[in-house]
């Protein structure tokens, strides 16, 4: 449904207070965008967003995510009523993050892409279907599934600083503060610098 110009200057400027890191025209462009997936997309939806589907296609051409379970936690998190589709607050909102977050942002960012089922820890079998997916496994590999035990095992050495065997945010905050790379140890969930 088409907006009237004034609910658009509205959206507009409310947009660009809650996404602080971005400015105006940035908000307004990628308000463009959003209108034009919600047009590319089926009209289940009536105009108010746009599904999975066109998420992940957007999120894979844009910034060459293709990992299918971090583009549907991604889409989860991006889906914040659990609608089943992104409506433009949370499509702005989403990306004001995913491009341009802080290290605190993007830490809970990405710790809630790792934390599979949402209870608060990043636990072993989490970690280990993280970089099941995440990693080239070669034909050669005998046990595939030991190397992915032994980084998991490694990775829970570095970061499991109250040594319970599982990572609550606070173990992958002090972890990811003392050596930034950790941020998305357990498989890319951000777009590279491109």
């Amino acid at each position: 449904a088409a907006m009237s110009r004034k609910a658009r200057k509205l959206l507009l400027d409310s947009l660009t207070r809650s996404a602080k890191h971005f400015n105006r025209s940035e908000v307004e462009c990628l308000v463009n965008l959003f209108d034009t997936l919600v047009a590319r997309a089926r009209s289940d939806f009536a105009g108010a967003g746009f599904d999975r589907t066109v998420f992940r296609d957007t999120l894979y051409s844009a910034f060459g995510m293709t990992d299918d379970v971090v583009l549907d936690r991604v889409f989860s998190i991006f889906d914040r009523e659990n609608k089943g589709c992104i409506t433009v607050v949370e499509w702005v909102e989403g990306l004001a993050v995913l491009l341009r977050g802080t290290l605190e942002e993007k830490m809970k960012y990405c710790f809630t892409v790792y934390d599979l089922n949402g209870d608060g820890y990043i636990s072993k079998e989490e970690m280990f279907q993280m970089l099941k997916n995440s990693l080239l496994i070669q034909p050669a590999d005998e046990e595939p599934d030991e190397g992915i035990k032994d980084l998991v095992e490694i990775a829970l050495k570095k970061m499991d600083h109250d040594h319970d065997g599982k990572l609550s945010f606070t173990d992958f905050e002090k972890a990811v503060r003392d050596e930034n790379l950790l941020l998305e140890a357990f498989g890319p969930c951000l777009p590279d610098i491109k």
